[in-house]
């Protein structure tokens, strides 16, 4: 009975700052208790490993996606920066658009370069952080690692879907977190699309339980998606614009801890385009509708 309590104990605090954690007692608990009893090793360590196996494969699951850099090379400039210091390491790779193709790219540039990557921010607020640390060997101990990196797509030759996803990895944990940020860029326009251009006004709650009726599909299907939960409205209105768009889906991302565990599920859900036929904008300027 101990071990099975600290077994319960070490799930519930697996995910850090976790939102859907509960109150001992609750109905999530005894789950969790029932999960480790049919599924769980029985020897703390090897819960651990297993979880430590499961978040590598779920991160290098991500990394691995295949996209569409190659067949877009005239249009893309990768860009890299690095920079080793003393508290901190930055690794950054992010796509630009050739201006010599169309001048108005310059606005998808201007809000990649000032706005997103923000190199003088993200080294900003690493310093600030660094001096809440007085010790300053704990604070070398504890140094920090930002990486940005991304995957693009074309829709139509009409608009470029870019993921990029970041990991923040401290000295604290074994292994970086993640979070996504998606840009739809419209190049015929020049302009960026957000939801509405693809979506009719008002379809938020319609989308939220179409993507609700997908996850509970995997789930029930004994997927890897055990541990997971519903989509709350709140965490919906905050990720409605994170989306990539496809050919012949849409796939929405989330951050680590917001639909599941670390330690399993994924961090999107694919959305095939015919359960968003009721929902999608009819207008010419919308790729997946034209």
């Amino acid at each position: 009975m101990r071990t099975l309590f600290f077994l319960v104990i070490f799930m519930v605090f697996a995910c850090k700052n976790d939102p859907k954690q509960t109150e001992p007692g609750t109905e999530t608990d005894k789950n969790l208790v029932e999960i480790v009893k049919d599924s769980l090793p029985t020897n703390r360590e090897d819960v651990e490993l297993k979880k430590q196996q499961s978040i590598t494969l779920k991160q290098e699951t991500l990394k691995e996606k295949p996209d569409e850099k190659f067949e877009l090379q005239k249009l893309i400039i990768t860009k890299n920066f690095n920079k080793e210091a003393d508290l901190y390491t930055l690794n950054f790779h992010y796509p630009l658009l050739n201006e010599k193709i169309k001048a108005s790219y310059a606005n998808f540039n201007e809000y990649i370069n000032d706005y997103y990557v923000d190199i003088t921010g993200v080294e900003a607020g690493i310093l600030e952080d660094a001096e809440l640390i007085c010790d300053t060997i704990a604070t070398n101990r504890f140094r920090e690692k930002r990486t940005i990196d991304y995957k693009i797509h074309s829709v139509n030759d009409k608009l470029i879907s870019v993921l990029f996803y970041k990991e923040n990895f401290f000295g604290r944990t074994l292994h970086p977190s993640f979070s996504f940020d998606c840009v739809n860029f419209d190049l015929e326009q020049s302009i960026f699309m957000n939801y509405e251009d693809f979506f009719v006004e008002g379809s938020e709650e319609e989308l939220r339980e179409i993507l609700n009726n997908l996850l509970i599909e995997k789930m029930n299907a004994g997927d890897v998606y055990y541990d997971c939960w519903e989509i709350t409205s709140d965490d919906f209105f905050t990720y409605k614009n994170n989306f990539v768009v496809n050919d012949t889906y849409i796939e929405y991302y989330f951050d680590d801890c917001i639909i599941c565990p670390s330690y399993t599920g994924s961090y999107s859900i694919k959305i095939p385009l015919e359960r968003l036929m009721p929902i999608l904008r009819k207008s010419k300027r919308n790729p997946l509708f034209g």
